[in-house]
């Protein structure tokens, strides 16, 4: 056999070891020294919740994509991590609501009982699939109302696929990760070199360059927020990393998973004081600041007055256009819902499923200061014309 011949087993090897370590989606180029068009921080954040997932299947590249066409600030999304370690973006850690698991004769015998945020859940879970295995599941729109005809068009893409998305855009746009049920992901995932889920989750952020205080030009050129419900894990990766962090809160009835605490503990003057140690803000559910009765707004709590009090942000979930989901204060215009949440609560930003929509509104109220002439002009206009038909 001659050496050239010799070499050929070799160098396919080596092919193929490239090829399979290499996320699905291509890294952004690390030799890119292009100027983009900073983030803009004159008003509250656009947050663009699992993508644009108002219009495509949440957590996808198209719906991620989508998001950044329309205008978000940051795209937002969910860490969970394989049986092999793979750190992979996915909402729930059951497979069954949103994929094609159960149709898949192979995985059949997979269906688990976990106990996860003090409850018994039943399913097929993300913490019992390789990646390999999870790429060949196909995703589909959560809710039955919304389009479709994307089903079965996408796959599960891993963490540092979506960040290449943030980073490859033509634009500055953050990125709003998840450290997602980090008890039960350290409970059922070991990784060989002892680390937990909450070091390997830094350790990717890290390594494409996220880090730096809030505002600092680090920050500014890679915007970032970490977010968790679990305040141990923001503690502990806050000795990782200064990168800014917000701390999720839940509903009314919902204790944190890690140290079983309530949601009247979690939100009073001593302990906002306390994690404020750590954090930069909060991330309520949206109905537990201003609370609903018969799907009519009642009056604000005072949470964010008390937590700009203690120098937080707050970032209230989820914001979507479908009647379905706006209380009928807002006349079902999603538009009213901003002007009230945003002129009248008073918030830092906004975590959204149609980021098109939350950006078309702010670009009319509060435009960037070079187009405010022009916006202004057009906000008389409307003004004028809503003032004519009413008469």
């Amino acid at each position: 056999m001659s050496p050239s011949v010799c070499h050929i087993p070799f160098l396919l090897l080596l092919l193929l070891h490239v090829v399979i370590a290499r996320p699905l989606f291509p890294l952004p180029s690390k030799a890119s020294n292009e100027e983009k068009k900073p983030i803009q921080t004159f008003r509250p954040y656009n947050i663009a919740h699992r993508g644009s997932n108002g219009e495509i299947p949440e957590e996808t590249t198209a719906a991620y994509l989508r998001a950044i066409k329309e205008g978000a600030d940051f795209i937002e999304t969910d860490i969970l991590a394989s049986k092999d370690g793979a750190l992979i973006c996915f909402h729930d850690v059951t497979l069954d609501e949103m994929t094609d698991v159960s149709s898949r004769k192979e995985f059949a015998n997979r269906r688990r009982t976990y106990e996860v945020e003090w409850l018994n859940v039943t399913g097929w879970f993300v913490v019992d699939f390789t990646l390999e295995e999870l790429k060949t599941l196909k995703l589909k729109q959560r809710y039955p109302f919304r389009d479709q005809q994307y089903n079965g068009k996408y796959s599960i893409i891993t963490f540092e696929e979506f960040i290449s998305i943030a980073l490859d855009a033509s634009r500055t746009v953050g990125i709003y990760p998840e450290i997602k049920d980090p008890v039960h992901i350290n409970k059922h995932v070991k990784w060989a070199d002892g680390k937990t889920f909450e070091d390997k989750f830094v350790d990717t952020l890290l390594k494409y360059g996220y880090r730096g205080q809030y505002m600092s030009e680090n920050w500014l050129k890679q915007p970032l927020f970490i977010q968790s419900f679990a305040p141990t894990s923001l503690v502990h990766v806050s000795k990782l990393t200064d990168s800014p962090k917000i701390f999720l809160i839940d509903d009314f009835t919902v204790r944190t998973q890690d140290t079983n605490q309530s949601y009247w503990e979690i939100t009073s003057d001593d302990y906002l004081a306390y994690i404020s140690n750590y954090v930069v803000g909060l991330g309520p559910w949206k109905d537990t600041i201003v609370p609903a009765v018969n799907n009519y707004l009642m009056a604000p709590s005072d949470l964010v007055a008390r937590a700009h009090a203690h120098n937080l942000q707050v970032h209230p979930y989820t914001y979507r256009n479908e009647n379905q989901f706006l209380h009928f204060n807002f006349h079902q215009d999603p538009y009213a819902e901003y002007d009230f949440w945003i002129n009248t609560v008073g918030v830092d930003g906004l975590f959204t499923d149609f980021a098109g929509s939350v950006h078309q509104y702010q670009e009319l109220i509060s435009p960037h200061p070079k187009d405010a002439t022009a916006n202004n002009l057009l906000v008389k206009i409307a003004q004028m014309i809503a003032a004519y038909e009413g008469l």
